[in-house]
């Protein structure tokens, strides 16, 4: 069953498309509180996201912006504003498709299946998030966050946290670790793991995950 999150504030139209969704086999979602869309995005994991533009707060370019930063998931966005300067906006700010208001309900439905249907029919499930309590950890471009908060990782620094957040609870020897930075460890000195390691903690700490990597005497690391 996908699930669609829907971003919008008024609140009988994201009842009516949220009950027509879920008439189609959709697992829906209605944002209610605007100032959490991203913790609400990383909970409940979507597939799709229809975005209105004109919201409470912050609009929906900027919470687009902020998803990209974590996801590919295809955003559709909903808005009556229909200048092609709107438009382009949203195209450059991430949006994969743009639906004027007032829209018919088979046009949205059109869309929204076509849209899955091209997002996943060659790789379904398509998702290489990773998570820790409110921590996620993009994979396919190095990004993590928690919150608003956003740090991007190097490529061994990206390497070092897939292997342990894919171990939650299980300790990881360094040996391990260097076995998948490095295909011969032979050659690498064994200083380069902890100066990664500590870099790592450092941009985990700048999003508020201080001491996530236990150090494990003789044995390792753990999440």
């Amino acid at each position: 069953m996908y699930k669609i999150m829907v971003v919008e504030d008024d609140s009988n139209i994201s009842k009516i498309i949220c009950e027509n969704l879920e008439k189609q086999g959709f697992q829906c979602l209605r944002i209610v509180q605007f100032e959490n869309i991203v913790e609400e995005f990383i909970k409940f994991k979507p597939e799709l996201i229809l975005m209105d533009i004109n919201l409470p707060g912050n609009d929906g370019f900027y919470w687009c912006e902020k998803i990209r930063a974590l996801s590919k998931a295809p955003l559709i966005f909903i808005s009556a504003r229909n200048s092609d300067m709107d438009i382009v906006v949203a195209t450059n700010m991430g949006g994969d498709d743009y639906l004027v208001k007032p829209f018919s309900l088979e046009v949205l439905l059109a869309k929204v299946k076509g849209m899955l249907r091209r997002t996943y029919s060659y790789n379904e499930g398509d998702t290489n998030i990773l998570s820790f309590g409110e921590l996620i950890f993009n994979a396919d471009n190095g990004m993590i966050a928690c919150k608003e908060k956003i740090e991007e990782l190097t490529h061994n620094e990206m390497g070092i946290l897939k292997i342990l957040l894919r171990n939650q609870g299980k300790i990881v020897s360094r040996e391990r670790i260097m076995r998948t930075l490095w295909k011969d460890e032979r050659f690498i000195d064994d200083n380069t793991l902890t100066v990664n390691i500590t870099r790592l903690r450092k941009k985990l700490s700048a999003i508020g995950y201080e001491n996530i990597i236990k150090t494990i005497r003789n044995e390792g690391y753990i999440i």
